[in-house]
């Protein structure tokens, strides 16, 4: 795995890594107020990165394009500040929403960009 793949699967680790954390961090308090947050690190980071990891794997072609580049900067950059900011959000500060807001419409960017350039390679004839 190298390139784009390697990128996302190592962002998936990391959101793995930091998403169990979390949740053994609310079992052992038994304070569970981060569950959203554990949620969208689970399955927004670890999951969706890894798929998109895999995806650039098994379409090396694809994961040689600009636009996979930029769709790894903007699942990053979006991601962790959604993950973040909605840690923030949930433990009491609502000045950081705007932060959460725009962090949230950048994933979904990502996502539709992904559907712009997944979709053609897995229909593409052969």
């Amino acid at each position: 795995m190298q390139g784009v793949a390697r990128n996302f699967f190592t962002l998936a680790i990391i959101y793995a890594l930091c998403g169990m954390a979390l949740g053994l961090s609310m079992a052992i308090s038994q304070d569970h107020g981060q569950m959203p947050t554990h949620a969208h690190t689970m399955v927004a980071g670890w999951l969706m990165s890894a798929v998109f990891a895999f995806f650039y794997h098994l379409f090396p072609a694809v994961a040689q394009k600009t636009l996979a580049t930029i769709h790894f900067w903007l699942t990053a950059v979006s991601g962790i500040g959604l993950v973040i900011g909605l840690y923030f959000l949930l433990a009491g500060n609502a000045a950081i929403e705007p932060m959460v807001a725009a962090s949230s419409m950048g994933f979904y960017a990502a996502m539709l960009l992904f559907a712009f350039i997944a979709l053609p390679a897995v229909w593409k004839k052969a």
